[in-house]
């Protein structure tokens, strides 16, 4: 199973995050983009701007917020973004990150419990996990095919 974290973007980075990833839509109010130090940005993988207004973190809204999010990760822009991140948990741990204050009931962990499910069949996965896992790497985890980031030792 692939060590999947969720932790809140304003945290420090440890050591251990592995491939950091922000999965919120919007941009974290006050956070400088430097001070984040992520590995990629999935916006797709974020819920819509309407799901996310609907919900306003409302612990009583958690379970339909869930039902609704996960109909949302269904989409191919969001299934392509799903194939990215598992390639990355493939290669090193995963940290999701989100400015939300409860990350418990927050979309980066539910998407932390899909990641962390075996993928079921070609319908769900849509070829994109084995696209994408042939293309991170391995020293920085970028998608090779767009640069790899600085002070990696395979660029």
């Amino acid at each position: 199973m692939p060590e999947i974290r969720v932790r809140r973007v304003y945290d420090a980075p440890d050591p251990d995050d592995g491939a950091r990833v922000l999965v919120d839509r919007i941009w974290p109010r006050g956070l400088r983009k430097d001070a984040a130090r992520l590995t990629e940005w999935a916006k797709d993988a974020a819920p819509s701007t309407e799901l996310r207004q609907w919900y306003g973190h409302d612990p009583s809204k958690y379970d339909e917020f869930r039902r609704r999010y996960l109909d949302e990760l269904s989409g191919r822009p969001q299934r392509a973004e799903l194939g990215k991140l598992r390639a990355l948990a493939a290669t090193r741990p995963l940290t999701l990150l989100t400015a939300t204050r409860d990350v418990g009931i927050s979309q980066a962990a539910v998407l932390a419990q899909v990641l962390r499910q075996p993928v079921a069949d070609d319908a769900e996965r849509g070829g994109d996990a084995a696209c994408w896992a042939s293309l991170v790497c391995p020293g920085c985890g970028a998608i090779e095919t767009e640069g790899h980031r600085p002070a990696c030792p395979h660029a």
